[in-house]
């Protein structure tokens, strides 16, 4: 895997998610005690989750209101043993940094 820089510092706003597109990949990331990096896509019809309601560390999808662990990806209604992937994330002097 290799280190991006996928934004800069302040770019993401405490307690919300922003989405970004690096190597072909729809990624979200949340600043929540800390920033936490997972697979943008819901599972159920491949909406956004970036822009959801986020509840300490769950996220909820907008459009159907699917909930995701941010630090896990599991998802903790509907179906057992599904979660989105997740991505190491780092906080360095020049940016916001995601291990693809």
């Amino acid at each position: 895997m290799t280190w991006k820089k996928i934004s800069e510092k302040g770019e993401i706003s405490a307690g919300k998610g922003k989405a970004f597109k690096i190597d072909g990949k729809q990624i979200a990331i949340f600043n929540q005690d800390g920033y936490h990096a997972l697979d943008d896509l819901c599972v159920h019809q491949d909406g956004s989750i970036a822009g959801g309601k986020l509840d300490g560390d769950i996220i909820e999808c907008p459009l159907h209101f699917w909930h995701y662990n941010i630090k896990t990806g599991q998802l903790n209604d509907y179906l057992k043993d599904v979660k989105l992937e997740t991505y190491s994330v780092e906080s360095r002097d020049d940016g916001i940094y995601v291990d693809i």
